[in-house]
């Protein structure tokens, strides 16, 4: 049986400006008007002088589907001299999740066996790679496989095809360990989210072989980020992150293969707390509600 089944009738309301007196008294009241009963409510203000204020709240309302534009309007006008800006989903309708993946498998193998397992609460239209060995692993799932060759410094091709195949069919997209530098055109063009995940030995070991580097280096822990991705290269807003102690003893292949279980990790986690709702953008950085 499924272990993340899909709430039905519950709506999840978040919420982010300048905090100031009033504004939970003005969501819960709202909810109370709109025959909801809220489930969870979780907030966290910077500075309640001058701060900023972020708030998510998910709320039991019946017949949710139906409700949802006068829900919307209704929120519209009333945070409007607040000054805010808010999201409201049905929990019950999983996001579109495309993922795109190289060579490396154990980043897409993980996503796709917790998403068969009912633990992401997502629906996975397509896999995209720019290699074909893991085509087979993919369809085990059930799920479409799509090769898109990319190679050489001019990516607007592959990139092409990429959002012809996206565009309009998805709410986010996954980089499982995609060995492709995405172009700022490239997220212009997409519209949605687009979640990342790297080692976090950037930027001290860039490059080739960044595990060996690392070995050479004695390092004592080793880590993983997930990130939004913006159009400067592994700079965006971090989702979550995680490290692994490791010693002397351990080859370049040891901290290969301890790292690429906290990637799994990791990106698991952020896939799955965006997937509900549960992280706030705010410019640089992010709000997770646990």
């Amino acid at each position: 049986m499924p272990l993340n089944i899909p709430l039905r009738d519950h709506a999840c309301l978040t919420v982010h400006g300048a905090d100031q007196p009033g504004l939970v008294a003005a969501v819960t009241a709202l909810v109370t008007r709109n025959k909801g009963n809220i489930v969870t409510l979780d907030q966290y203000s910077s500075d309640p002088e001058g701060g900023a204020f972020f708030q998510r709240v998910v709320f039991h309302r019946p017949g949710l589907a139906a409700a949802i534009p006068d829900i919307q309007a209704d929120l519209a006008k009333t945070l409007k001299p607040y000054v805010m800006e808010w999201r409201l989903t049905d929990q019950s309708v999983p996001k579109r999740m495309a993922i795109l993946a190289s060579t490396s498998d154990h980043c897409l193998l993980e996503l796709l066996w917790r998403h068969r397992r009912g633990e992401l609460p997502v629906s996975i239209p397509m896999v995209i790679s720019n290699h074909t060995n893991t085509a087979e692993d993919v369809r085990s799932f059930g799920i479409p496989f799509m090769h898109v060759h990319s190679q050489g410094p001019d990516k607007s091709e592959a990139e092409a095809k990429i959002l012809g195949l996206l565009r309009g069919n998805v709410d986010f997209v996954v980089l499982a360990r995609y060995m492709q530098i995405i172009s700022g055109d490239f997220l212009d063009k997409i519209g949605v989210p687009v979640i990342n995940i790297h080692h976090s030995f950037l930027p001290a070991f860039i490059g080739a072989a960044p595990y060996r580097k690392a070995q050479e280096r004695g390092v004592k822990l080793i880590g993983a980020t997930s990130h939004y991705v913006t159009k400067d290269l592994d700079e965006g807003p971090i989702i979550e992150q995680d490290v692994a102690r490791v010693d002397h003893s351990m080859t370049a292949a040891d901290l290969q293969a301890h790292g690429a279980y906290v990637e799994r990790a990791v990106l698991s986690r952020a896939v799955q707390w965006h997937a509900e709702d549960r992280v706030i953008r705010h410019g640089n950085h992010t709000i997770v509600f646990g």
